[in-house]
């Protein structure tokens, strides 16, 4: 069975234009698109009426439509007797509604409010001919009688299409989401990994607890990734710390510890792969603080991404941690990039909101994060890493 869904558009005729309170607008209205057949058959006005009343009646189940000397033509009604599901039984009962070889149009009041569902029958065992007429005629119908009122279509070619069963799989098909390919279902995997990252718990050291995506959330540091990271409450000058994730074993490790300036820091973070970096920045002459970075290059495999968006959280609580009773405080703000060498200090003040040192304030770009560590976070996911810069 093929399923159709959703109705088409009549130009000139929306619901609202369509005055469904009255039998006499109902059929005016409905002879203006006469004119609109394509197929030269059209719609006599014994149906239109029949078919206008059963709209304001609502007492009719099914409206058998057939092509008779060139014309849609009115065969025969069936009144509402239960269900749906119920009435649609009776198609399998006995030859009077449907014919194993003849096709037919068949009209379907829905249970609720004032939807139809139109069931195009036409047999493989039908004449050619016949196919082909109907085939063509379908547009006709909707359009004479008002696709607005359909809001859904069967297409079957024997009564087994229009079971009970066959139409309750039929409406689980049009209502499933639509199948994503390999690389949309990747990507959909990523951003539930970046939400995911947002509303993490508290870091847990070397315990281990799993997402849905089977990543480890608070995995285990190398003890020079811990040393290093706690170094940088110690001493005054501007130190970087940069930390990976070595995928093979789930663990978090150092990359690389250098001093520098912050302009350095773009030219310092890896271009070509994500990381997490530390950086103990002393921007004032009496102001030493540590930022957190997300780096995460656009063009990163989709796995090494999600692992990296997953453990954000884990990780930056996990360097709170580590950095407990330093004089130089953790900023209250992730910063997150997928253009690594835009970091430098002009974005690091603007991201901040620091003052340039002519007293005026960054505005920040709206890259950075409140901290999860505050109650603010727990409210708030992070925000996505930045796209390239404009060429």
């Amino acid at each position: 069975m093929a399923a159709g869904g959703g109705s088409e558009r009549t130009v000139g005729c929306r619901r609202d234009h369509c005055n469904l309170n009255s039998t006499t607008s109902f059929a005016s209205n409905h002879r203006r698109w006469r004119t609109m057949a394509t197929s030269g058959i059209d719609v006599t006005d014994e149906l239109r009426d029949i078919f206008g009343t059963a709209v304001e009646s609502q007492q009719t189940r099914f409206i058998k439509v057939s092509i008779v000397k060139e014309a849609l033509v009115y065969d025969k009604s069936v009144p509402r007797n239960g269900s749906l599901q119920e009435d649609l039984s009776l198609l399998q009962d006995s030859e009077e509604i449907l014919q194993e070889s003849t096709p037919a149009y068949l009209l379907t009041k829905l249970d609720d409010n004032s939807d139809w569902l139109v069931i195009f029958y036409v047999p493989d065992t039908a004449k050619v001919r016949e196919k082909m007429l109907y085939a063509s005629s379908r547009a006709t119908l909707l359009k004479s009688l008002g696709s607005a009122y359909f809001t859904d279509s069967i297409f079957a070619t024997s009564k087994t299409d229009i079971t009970p069963e066959a139409y309750a799989a039929h409406r689980r098909h049009v209502t499933a989401p639509q199948p994503l390919s390999t690389a949309e279902q990747e990507m959909a995997d990523v951003r539930a990994a970046e939400r995911q990252a947002g509303a993490l718990g508290a870091y847990q050291g070397s315990r281990a607890r799993t997402t849905h995506l089977g990543h480890n959330i608070g995995m285990g540091w190398t003890e020079d990734a811990e040393n290093a990271v706690k170094g940088l409450s110690e001493g005054d000058d501007s130190v970087l710390v940069v930390l990976t994730i070595d995928l093979s074993t789930e663990t978090v490790v150092l990359h690389s510890t250098t001093p520098l300036e912050a302009d350095q820091i773009g030219a310092t973070l890896p271009g070509d792969s994500a990381c997490y970096a530390f950086f103990a920045w002393k921007h004032t002459p009496s102001n030493r603080q540590i930022v957190f970075i997300y780096s995460c290059p656009s063009g990163n495999p989709v796995k090494e991404r999600m692992v990296y968006a997953t453990n954000l959280h884990a990780i930056f609580l996990a360097g709170k941690t580590h950095l407990e009773g330093s004089p130089s405080a953790l900023n209250a703000r992730k910063l997150e990039t997928s253009t690594p060498s835009d970091i430098n200090e002009a974005f690091l003040r603007s991201e901040l909101e620091l003052s340039d040192g002519s007293g005026t304030p960054g505005s920040g770009s709206g890259a950075a994060t409140p901290s999860a560590g505050l109650p603010q976070d727990e409210k708030k996911p992070f925000a996505r890493p930045r796209g390239p810069k404009r060429r």
